[in-house]
């Protein structure tokens, strides 16, 4: 199942789970967007439909940011007129949650929560390491042989 939405002046195919990349968006309730130009749908592989008043392809939020850099470059020959500028589009990433259409409705599935990082201060770490280390050091220190010092070599050159 997929559809064809048209946001900020493009058109895009979208299906549940995909994550595209619009014209920055106003964010909705609780970071949801609904696409209200559904312009065709496909139900069925190969049947594309145009749908009615009732399809409606609705969105998450998954981040916002600034596309990359495009230069646009002025140049007239033999009249010294050189212009550069620097671009960044703004954008707001979406991941499709649902495509509903003629009383069926297709979700994407759900995203595994991920866990927090749990953050631990550098001296707690440096105490537990020196703790756990500590008598393990000592014990390879006591088996090491002691080495031998390293043989000198004759300074004498050759003529």
């Amino acid at each position: 199942m997929y559809a064809v939405i048209r946001a900020g002046g493009k058109q895009y195919r979208v299906a549940p789970g995909d994550v595209i990349r619009v014209e920055k968006l106003a964010t909705g309730t609780d970071g949801q967007v609904e696409f209200p130009e559904v312009l065709a749908v496909s139900a069925e592989a190969g049947q594309i439909s145009k749908p009615q008043s009732d399809a409606r392809v609705v969105g998450q939020v998954v981040g916002e940011g600034r596309g990359a850099k495009i230069l646009v470059f002025h140049y007239k020959r033999k009249k010294q007129y050189k212009k550069l500028r620097g671009h960044r589009q703004n954008f707001t990433a979406v991941r499709i949650s649902e495509i509903a259409f003629d009383g069926q409705s297709f979700k994407a599935p759900e995203l595994a929560k991920k866990q927090p990082k749990v953050k631990i201060r550098k001296a707690e770490a440096a105490e537990e390491h020196q703790t756990e280390a500590a008598p393990a050091a000592k014990k390879a220190k006591k088996k090491a042989a002691p080495k031998k010092p390293a043989a000198k070599k004759s300074a004498k050159k050759k003529k």
